[in-house]
């Protein structure tokens, strides 16, 4: 395949292609109809015939080229294999995309600071779990460090102190980034307000921008509410001291934090259906130094 996109990214080469996919030819004709001499013309064939994609027979005293429908198949079918992956329903390239427009109107919004102050989202999922499983989830960095992140990133150092006055510190790097050698993609932290076990979790966080100085502070309130099946959970996600450096983050909330929240959602699900219970398992096994969120 390399040796064939090699031959076919030269333009006189293409043509070439071009004219055979017409009729096979010989190389006098070739040379004619492109507008190339012939010795250039011949050493085009030749490589393209090295990469499988023409053949060639004596006929007399000429030589003529045909062309090699297979390769040229087998690389339409590759390239559009390719396309069905970046285009599927609900991928990384759609979130891509949906990322992009909100970066766009955010960057326009935001014009003075205070610009996205009072700005809230409202996240709820019903989880397959009882609250004091989905409560571990929320507080032990052991577990925290499963979910909270979006899909491309990893949590790369996490404090979360789960008690009134307590200290978070979130940061975190591309998730393919497994050996910590590429740059930090960003870094949080903040200060946990109210804690009501199984019940409600409230905190502050604020992401920081590159010199170090807080984008915004993101007031978020977490409530656990038992379900016969499991819990729903409810989070209210509010902003304030919004900068007008900030629009990068502010664009990113509901769908990274989304994200997040739907992988809470499948660890809980996959938990409980491993245990034949409501997920009321210990995980500690996991890295507290794992994976992270925006």
């Amino acid at each position: 395949m390399d040796a064939l996109l090699t031959a076919l990214a030269d333009p006189a080469r293409w043509r070439l292609v071009s004219l055979l996919a017409e009729r096979p030819r010989s190389v006098g004709v070739l040379a004619r109809l492109a507008g190339a001499r012939q010795p250039q013309t011949t050493k085009h064939l030749q490589t393209l015939e090295r990469a499988g994609v023409v053949i060639s027979q004596r006929a007399g005293q000429h030589r003529v080229y045909a062309l090699r429908p297979a390769p040229l198949r087998d690389l339409a079918a590759a390239l559009g294999r390719l396309a069905d992956t970046a285009d599927q329903a609900g991928g990384p390239r759609e979130t891509y995309d949906r990322y992009g427009l909100s970066l766009h109107a955010e960057r326009l919004a935001a014009k003075e600071p205070g610009w996205a102050d009072d700005r809230s989202f409202r996240f709820l999922r019903s989880l397959a779990a009882r609250p004091e499983p989905v409560w571990r989830h929320l507080t032990e960095t052991s577990l925290l460090a499963r979910w909270w992140t979006p899909d491309d990133l990893r949590v790369s150092e996490l404090v979360f102190e789960a008690r009134p006055g307590g200290r978070i510190v979130h940061e975190y790097r591309d998730a393919e980034d497994t050996d910590g050698s590429g740059p930090v993609a960003g870094r949080a932290e903040g200060v946990v307000d109210d804690v009501r076990p199984g019940e409600r979790l409230a905190y502050r966080l604020s992401p920081l921008l590159p010199g170090g100085g807080p984008a915004f502070t993101a007031h978020l309130d977490l409530g656990l509410r038992p379900t016969g099946t499991g819990t729903d959970l409810e989070v209210h996600f509010r902003i304030a001291d919004s900068t007008v450096d900030s629009a990068d983050f502010v664009a990113g909330i509901e769908i990274g934090f989304g994200q997040s929240l739907d992988k809470l959602a499948a660890i809980l699900a996959a938990d409980s259906g491993d245990t034949g219970d409501t997920g009321d398992t210990d995980n500690t096994g996991h890295d507290t130094d794992a994976r992270s969120t925006k």
